[in-house]
């Protein structure tokens, strides 16, 4: 009888949990056996099925709209394969964030999980269609205003974001005249000034580094990122930026090998 009453008082624990809460409790489990940056699809896909439901909820459709955003990235960027449903996850996440930021254009938590969103639905849709929204504008802009609401959310991360955008937008004479390689350490810097220096933020600010001719931090910051155990909280992606700094050093390496062959090298005078 006491075990019977045990197994209700759980079960009534369980079904008595709101969708939120569901939700939330399988975005927390996003990592479950995870192989290196690869993720489970079931806590995700589960987180996200439960955050729809709460989006139903007057009471909890603003936290789960949230942490949907989240799971929308998390599961295009770490969990699914196919092309086309990463295009479908983050069409809905972009749709998402631009509806709530016309509800809550204050928004910083919206604003930063609205681009991180777009750059990723610009990187799965292709550099035409990313031409066509005007995304590297868009992500200035956007970097821009979460610094002026709240320089230090995300560690930085609207610092980082004007950085990041920095460097990966390319340079076209009267289309986009404004990415400049040095304004992309400058506020990857400042980010790392503003928060703890994330793995993400160290990879990109080598890259620039690097291509500033700096080498030597530029290696250094990559090598610590790739001598980075994961973290348990952010496993899939840390691992994602473990594999990006390892890559990287062995790209550099070869690039130094062929720039010192023998036939390149400056003649000894005996």
């Amino acid at each position: 009888m006491k075990n019977i009453v045990i197994c209700l008082f759980l079960l009534g624990g369980i079904f008595g949990q709101s969708d939120l809460s569901k939700g939330i409790t399988a975005y927390e489990r996003r990592h479950d056996g995870c192989i290196e940056d690869r993720a489970q699809p079931r806590p995700i896909s589960e987180a996200i099925r439960y955050f729809k439901m709460a989006l139903e909820n007057p009471e909890t459709e603003n936290e789960a709209a949230l942490y949907l955003l989240k799971s929308y990235y998390f599961k295009a960027k770490f969990s699914e394969s196919d092309k086309e449903i990463k295009k479908e996850l983050l069409k809905n996440g972009k749709a998402l964030g631009q509806e709530l930021l016309d509800r809550f254009p204050d928004s910083v938590e919206y604003r930063y999980w609205y681009i991180v969103n777009l750059g990723s639905w610009a990187e799965v849709y292709g550099i035409l269609a990313a031409a066509r929204e005007g995304v590297a504008d868009q992500m200035r802009s956007h970097s821009e205003k979460i610094i002026k609401i709240d320089s230090e959310y995300k560690d930085g991360g609207g610092y980082f974001m004007l950085g990041a955008v920095h460097y990966k937008s390319p340079y076209i004479p009267f289309l986009l005249s404004w990415p400049d390689n040095d304004e992309a350490v400058k506020w990857l810097r400042k980010a790392t000034e503003t928060g703890k220096s994330t793995m993400n933020l160290n990879v990109y600010l080598a890259q620039a580094l690097y291509k500033q001719k700096n080498r030597t931090e530029a290696t250094r910051l990559l090598e610590k990122v790739s001598q980075t155990e994961p973290s348990e909280n952010e496993y899939a992606s840390d691992w994602e930026w473990i594999k990006k700094a390892s890559g990287l050093l062995a790209d550099w390496q070869c690039s130094i090998s062929v720039d010192l062959k023998p036939s390149l090298l400056v003649p000894f005078n005996v």
